[in-house]
């Protein structure tokens, strides 16, 4: 099986759910987009349990999912946030901060020192948040940095970068006590089933079906996203399917430019295609 087209399928079925929610944000509240992009994709997953053996699931992995949900679910939620509070090509990009951060955790918790090319890495997506912003340079050579704090968008999807960080390293061990593709189609499920009870306590559940012509690609993108991800890993190393799955930073810059005419495209793209080279160094390392 050849998993880099796969990889790829992945990444762009990512930014091509972002860009759908973002153009549905126009029209529908924060929450009932998050929402959407796990619950429409249910009819899609539940095709998965057909091909697939149920494994055994122990005290370990119950234990990792109920700390996985509410944290997945405010990442979620604060994801759609910044897409809707800030252009794509400035808000997602940002995500490349999250293996940075699983970095410093482990360093700062369990000593663990990064290679030379995970600080390479590093130093690239530091880099890359730099050139994202470099029109800002004549504020000073700080500007690019001071730029970040005045763009909402990009401070939340900051503090979602974390989350995925922690998220992460704990679907790491969610898989470990199952399989790749049955958590994958079993963890959308789960976290539907729990935004629901939310969406059913402020009285916005029904807003779920107001649009679903519009709701149902959406959830396509997702389901096509989490299915060719994991098909994709058992084809390869993780590392580097998550390589591969990160040039979702750069469909979603020029996303933004094609669907929502964001501007300073360039300089965001330059930005984020060294970001996405820190990513790859650091997955790599």
């Amino acid at each position: 099986m050849n998993w880099f087209p796969i990889a790829l399928f992945s990444a762009l079925s990512l930014s091509t759910a972002d860009a759908l929610s973002k153009s549905e944000l126009k029209h529908t509240e924060d929450i009932v987009v998050a929402w959407v992009r796990e619950g429409y994709a249910i009819p899609f997953l539940l095709i998965v349990f057909f091909f697939i053996e149920i494994p055994p699931l122990d005290s370990i992995f119950f234990l990792t999912l109920a700390l996985l949900v509410p944290l997945e679910i405010l990442a979620l939620f604060l994801y759609v946030k910044a897409i809707r509070l800030s252009p794509m090509s400035l808000s997602i990009p940002f995500m490349a901060l999250s293996p940075v951060f699983i970095i410093l955790i482990a360093f700062l918790l369990l000593g663990e020192v990064p290679s030379v090319a995970g600080v390479f890495g590093i130093l690239l997506i530091v880099a890359g948040v730099y050139a994202l912003n470099a029109g800002a340079y004549s504020a000073g050579i700080l500007g690019p940095f001071k730029a970040i704090l005045k763009e909402k968008g990009s401070l939340v999807m900051i503090i979602v970068a974390v989350i995925y960080s922690i998220t992460g390293t704990l679907g790491k061990v969610a898989i470990q006590h199952s399989s790749p593709v049955f958590f994958g189609a079993f963890y959308s499920i789960i976290l539907a089933l729990a935004m629901s009870v939310y969406l059913i306590a402020r009285g916005r559940l029904g807003m779920v079906l107001s649009r679903p012509a519009s709701f149902l690609p959406i959830g396509l993108c997702t389901a096509a996203m989490a299915l060719s991800h994991f098909v994709a890993i058992s084809g390869t190393q993780v590392a580097y399917m998550i390589s591969v799955k990160r040039t979702n930073l750069i469909f979603s810059v020029l996303f933004g430019w094609l669907f929502f005419k964001e501007s300073n495209i360039r300089e965001r793209l330059v930005g984020t295609i060294i970001m996405a080279a820190g990513v790859f160094l650091i997955a790599l390392s």
